[in-house]
């Protein structure tokens, strides 16, 4: 029935004899290039538990410990990505020793992931509404893993809901 693709085609491969993992090794070799040199794509994604837990998410962390942005009136109708919201989460200390201790986590993690050859890891982050703490740690863990050279990905899921 494919006849006349293989015709046309620049590469046939047979994969027959091959596991998944040899097949995705030779696409990327073939296609791609060098695989030692790619790196995993890391999404960061922000929500609100109120709206539901995303499906597709890898890693989950919960950030409702973190001082609320949400009963400061003059923040409330502002983001985790505002200067004025993130210096109210950043005065909890709990906000540095939890971020030290998320970036100490992925430095270990991430690595394993990669030596998997897994292409893609999705990071969930989350908190009540997903507008303050959740956007705040989202972009924070984003900006030190792009220090690290990982290709990221940051979305806001909730962040405008009401």
């Amino acid at each position: 029935m494919l006849g006349e693709v293989r015709a046309v085609a620049d590469v046939v491969v047979d994969t027959s004899e091959m596991t998944v993992h040899e097949l995705r090794s030779f696409i990327q070799k073939t296609f791609v290039g060098d695989p030692s040199r790619a790196r995993m794509v890391v999404s960061a994604t922000s929500f609100g538990y109120k709206f539901g837990v995303p499906h597709d998410v890898d890693l989950l962390f919960d950030v409702r410990f973190l001082a609320n942005p949400h009963f400061v009136p003059e923040l409330k109708p502002k983001t985790g990505s505002d200067p004025a919201v993130a210096a109210y989460i950043e005065k909890d200390p709990e906000t540095g020793r939890f971020l030290a201790k998320l970036s100490e986590f992925l430095d270990y993690l991430l690595p394993l992931y990669e030596s998997e050859q897994k292409s893609y890891l999705s990071l969930g982050v989350g908190c009540t509404g997903g507008r303050h703490r959740s956007v705040y740690v989202a972009e924070r863990v984003a900006a030190m893993l792009k220090e690290r050279g990982y290709p990221v990905r940051v979305s806001h899921r909730d962040a405008t809901r009401e």
